[in-house]
């Protein structure tokens, strides 16, 4: 399914994640600090696909995590919101400035194996939005049509020896994206779809536990 990247899918989406029941926001465990990520939905590179997300492939020189696929975004800074850190980190990687006017919604808490205690905020960024990504701590920056996943084939879950969670994996592109990043892409299509699904329980590879 296409949404254009008009005002009605804006305001259709914003009703979607008003609607969508956070869970309560708890203090994280003393081992876990704090971060968020940006859903900032942009128009596809191609207008006929509609609306899209913006994914990024973090660079090669970082200290963490580097090389993979990840959603805009980092650790709060102390005392910083989560909104707050999403749009700095945002326009800290992306070079793109949005405000909290922006902010659609938030989904769940999730906690990752390498000690962050992630807050998804999803933003509706206008057209023309310019995006002119630090190479320091991004590699290349992709547009996801919505409606890539949406596909009924878009996830699965598999399993590993080291845990009894599931494993999630997002297929784009003939590319396996893993948690974190997969699990919350996946709420928020369970969101677009009008469902309240969990994620907080869906593993990680273990190659992302560090």
């Amino acid at each position: 399914m296409t949404r254009p990247f008009d005002d009605t899918t804006r305001r259709n989406i914003a009703e979607l994640c008003a609607a969508f029941t956070r869970l309560p926001v708890a203090e994280p465990a003393p081992t876990l600090k704090r971060a968020a990520v940006a859903i900032v939905l942009v128009e596809a590179d191609d207008a006929a696909e509609g609306t899209a997300f913006m994914l990024t492939r973090r660079a090669a020189g970082l200290r963490t995590h580097r090389a993979q696929w990840a959603l805009p975004g980092g650790r709060c800074d102390e005392g910083e919101t989560p909104i707050a850190a999403a749009l700095r980190e945002l326009h800290e990687e992306l070079g793109l400035e949005l405000k909290p006017a922006h902010v659609l919604g938030m989904l769940d808490d999730y906690p990752t194996r390498s000690g962050y205690l992630i807050t998804p905020v999803v933003l509706w960024a206008g057209k023309g939005a310019v995006i002119s990504a630090n190479p320091e701590e991004v590699a290349s920056v992709h547009r996801i049509a919505l409606a890539d996943i949406e596909r009924s084939d878009a996830f699965d879950f598999t399993a590993i020896p080291e845990s009894t969670g599931r494993v999630i994996r997002f297929h784009h592109a003939g590319r396996l994206i893993h948690a974190p990043t997969a699990a919350l892409i996946y709420q928020f299509r369970e969101v677009l779809a009008g469902r309240e699904t969990r994620v907080a329980e869906l593993e990680q590879p273990v190659f992302a536990w560090k």
